[in-house]
């Protein structure tokens, strides 16, 4: 799958096509522009050539490319016995295996023929020879038995005999990492080979130039020069993908984390990539295999399910990682919902509701399959036919192409104002090609209104992730054109546009071969070379498999027999160089393991301040529930920070407010806490115990208090609101008073402060008045009750009772006497004392 591009690019690195096509099997169909031997010259002039064609040929014989592996989830009773058998018993009548590396095994047939033609052909300082024994050496190609220092040494012979730009950057990628043990690592030579190589055009050590120039490691930070590589990569990207058929080139996404297919470095719910606020939202599809997904989707697509059938076509036009690309399936689903819409090139009468819209979108991968020549013969005119079937649906692919066939001439007389309105009407869709494309129209321009439409349509498209968007917006931050200059604005734009296309620039695909394959230590010297360029997911996956801890649970040697990992993936010192790569790129489960590397000593010396900066980095935003709960751990044993059990069941609530999956845990955690507390205050110990947080009491004043009460009642009036709809009721009165309003409209705007007033006043008007008749009627019994004594002759009485005849009335009026005494409740005060009415007289 070379385009011309590519092919021009490999004639200048390489002298011999074939030695490199089979020199890596694992790479079947790799670009060879990173890997040739020669630069200036050619095979055939170099002494020993007929020993290294013929060594080639002997290896083809040997050649046997590696296939992904079909991956299936097991389920959760398939789990638990696979476990289970794992975990009995083994009666073992040998010693166990010894940790040291194998012998290294005898060479025998072809391998051995090749083997020695080639070392025959390099003593004769055979470019090709060298760099084939070096490829062989150090990844082991065709079962060939690796051996560091032997690659190295080739390598080194290669770059001093004519400065090989592969041998260089290897030789940078060898200092840099001191894999497999050949030379100790050096930071500062791996960055003088990077520089070597870079300078003379070498594409993975420009990357990983740019990228040591941007980390700052080996070198201080430079932005400028780091911008300066990845605008470098970046030129040489987007030719490549321009170079290809049109709309560019087009290829699967290989790029992924290890860990991520097991829920994070710590495991499902652990992690902070599958657990807590910050972590990955997945739908449950997510953790179905592709295969039970295109499985279910026949079954429904022999339904007669059109949308089944739409995304079938397009699995298998697209693919994805694990899942190859299969253009004739997928013109058949494509085709199988077009003529569901349209029978005899007629609409058919009464379609199923939505078949319009698939059918539309159906109709324009196929005039994409016609215009780019994919599963079919190349046919503008075809493309037309089906692009414009899809464009009077409105379908935005459609109308996207179809401006690119008036822009180009592609089977039409051009036609720019055409095109645009194409690209326009697709643009209104969102459809980000289109965007790129009015973008670079108004860029060409170049007024002062068409470059702030040119920014504005490549920063539409840049969300849907569009490589040339990424591009030209770096090109344009890097000038300032239309904006102001960013150098690191741009330095971002031109990383994204150089790590997207893997194809071209990094080892992906080869590594993720091998990992299905089950060839860990292959995986990871690819893996190695894309964590070098600074792809953040590599050096996850590097660190991922170098790591010690990775069990959760450590079971006994004696109960599970566990296999011992070979030297090669035994290197925690450098599993924690790629987890500080991994965590500085904004990996949290990274910074995390960092903190665990650097608290127990695994790689480094133990170092608890470090741990601890770690770990509160992680926990920052909530944002790793597994960091907060190290936090308490570290509260509660006084390590790194004081003792303290009331703050380590603070960071224990708040992991489980993070993540409530960690319920088990941090309750155990918490009934230990809890008891090491209580003793600790039974004793008077020094330690803070846990004590309830105090609550603070507020005093209300009368309207404070009236308010709450007021807020109270509209909540409970809401959550009426809430259960009992009034949807009816506005369907009522809609017909009567417009749209949903009660008649009469809406009610009188009341001031909040007058009317707490006014209902304070009221009150103390009402209480007031509840007294005034309270004691009236308390004095009317009272001198009833006096009465009856004095007629009785019990008592003396203390006045003269009103003369017969008289009107008694009920209570003085306001101005006559003995009102100041009522307004008492019939009290009065003489110079003898206090005179009660009906008791004695107290003094």
């Amino acid at each position: 799958m070379s385009s011309p591009a590519i092919q021009q690019s490999q004639n200048k690195q390489t002298t011999m096509d074939s030695a490199q096509i089979w020199l890596r099997p694992q790479a079947e169909g790799n670009s060879l522009t990173y890997k040739g031997a020669k630069n200036q010259e050619t095979t055939d002039k170099q002494p020993g050539a007929e020993l290294v064609h013929s060594a080639m040929t002997e290896l083809r014989k040997l050649y046997q490319p590696l296939h992904h592996k079909a991956k299936r989830h097991q389920g959760v009773v398939s789990l638990i016995l696979n476990f289970a058998l794992k975990a009995v018993p083994t009666l073992r009548l040998t010693a166990p295996p010894a940790e040291t590396s194998q012998p290294t095994p005898s060479l025998s047939g072809p391998l051995l023929h090749a083997s020695k033609l080639l070392n025959e052909a390099a003593r004769q300082n055979n470019s090709d020879a060298l760099y084939i024994l070096a490829e062989m050496n150090f990844y082991g190609n065709f079962s060939h038995p690796r051996n560091f220092k032997e690659a190295f040494d080739n390598y080194h012979k290669l770059a001093l005999l004519n400065g090989n730009n592969s041998a260089l950057y290897m030789m940078g990628l060898m200092y840099s990492t001191g894999i497999g043990g050949a030379v100790e690592a050096d930071q500062a030579r791996a960055l003088l080979y990077y520089t070597f190589a870079a300078n003379r055009g070498h594409t993975r050590a420009q990357m990983s130039l740019a990228y040591r120039h941007h980390a700052g490691i080996g070198t201080p930070k430079n932005c400028d020069v780091a911008v300066k590589y990845y605008k470098q990569v970046a030129d040489k990207v987007i030719a490549w993908y321009r170079s290809g058929p049109p709309g560019g080139m087009r290829w699967i996404d290989e790029a992924h984390r290890i860990a991520d297919e097991l829920g994070g470095v710590y495991g499902e719910g652990a992690s902070a990539y599958s657990a807590g606020r910050e972590s990955v939202q997945k739908s449950p599809d997510s953790y179905a295999s592709i295969e039970d997904i295109i499985e279910y989707l026949n079954l429904m697509s022999e339904k007669g399910d059109f949308k089944a059938s739409f995304n079938l076509g397009r699995i298998y036009y697209e693919g994805q990682r694990g899942h190859e690309i299969n253009l004739a399936e997928a013109k058949r689903y494509f085709y199988e919902v077009a003529q569901q819409y349209w029978v005899k090139g007629q609409q058919v009468q009464n379609p199923k509701p939505g078949l319009d819209k698939y059918a539309a979108k159906a109709a324009g991968y196929i005039g994409r399959m016609y215009m780019r020549g994919e599963g079919v013969d190349q046919n503008f005119i075809r493309a037309k036919y089906w692009f414009e079937r899809g464009s009077y649906l409105k379908d935005s692919q459609s109308q996207y192409s179809l401006g690119l066939l008036y822009l180009n001439g592609y089977g039409v007389p051009v036609d720019v104002p055409k095109a645009t309105e194409y690209f326009k009407a697709a643009a209104m869709q969102d459809y980000p090609y289109a965007e790129v494309a009015l973008g670079a129209l108004h860029l060409d321009q170049g007024g002062t209104d068409d470059l702030a439409a040119a920014n504005h349509y490549f920063e539409l498209a840049a969300r849907w992730a569009s490589i040339e968007s990424y591009y030209y917006l770096g090109e344009l931050n890097l000038l300032g054109v239309g904006r102001e200059k960013s150098c690191s604005a741009a330095l971002g734009y031109f990383k994204s546009v150089s790590e997207r296309a893997e194809p071209l620039v990094s080892s992906w695909a080869e590594a993720n071969l091998a990992y299905d394959d089950g060839d860990e230590e292959l995986a990871l010297l690819e893996y190695l070379g894309a964590a070098e360029q600074g792809y953040e997911k590599a050096q996850n996956n590097v660190a991922f498999m170098l790591d010690p801890e990775q069990s959760l649970l450590e079971i006994p040697q004696w109960l599970y027999r566990r296999a011992v990992k070979s030297p090669l993936l035994r290197n925690p010192r450098l599993a924690l160089t790629y987890w500080t790569r991994s965590a500085r790129q904004g990996n949290i489960d990274s910074l995390v393991k960092m903190g665990d590397y650097y608290l127990h000593g695994i790689g480094a010396e133990p170092d608890v301040d470090k741990a601890l900066q770690c770990y509160q980095g992680a926990s920052e935003y909530q944002q790793s529930a597994q960091a907060m709960y190290n936090l308490g751990w570290m509260h509660e044993h006084g390590v790194g920070l004081q003792q303290d059990y009331h703050l380590a069941k603070r960071h224990y609530d708040a992991a489980y407010e993070i993540n409530e999956e960690a319920y088990l845990p941090v309750s155990l955690s918490l009934l230990k806490l809890r008891a090491k507390s209580a003793w600790n205050t039974f004793t008077n110990g020094a330690i803070n115990s846990i004590r309830d947080e105090p609550v603070e009491k507020k005093h209300w004043s009368l309207r404070e208090w009236i308010n709450n009460f007021l807020q109270e009642e509209n909540a409970a009036g809401q959550l009426y609101d809430d259960y009992y709809s009034d949807e009816y009721y506005d369907e009522a009165t809609a017909g009567q008073n417009g749209a949903g309003q009660m008649p009469g409209g809406d009610g009188p705007d009341f001031d909040e402060d007058g009317v707490l007033d006014s209902l304070i006043i009221m009150g103390l008007v009402v209480s007031l008045a509840f007294l005034l008749l309270y004691r009236a009627q308390r004095q009317q019994r009272q001198e009833e009750a006096r009465r009856r004594e004095q007629e009785g002759g019990n008592i003396q009485p203390q006045q003269q009772p009103p003369p017969a005849g008289a009107a008694q009335a009920p209570f003085p009026q306001l101005g006559q006497p003995g009102f100041g005494g009522w307004g008492a409740g019939g009290w009065s005060l003489t110079r003898e004392g206090l005179v009660v009415p009906g008791l004695k007289e107290y003094h």
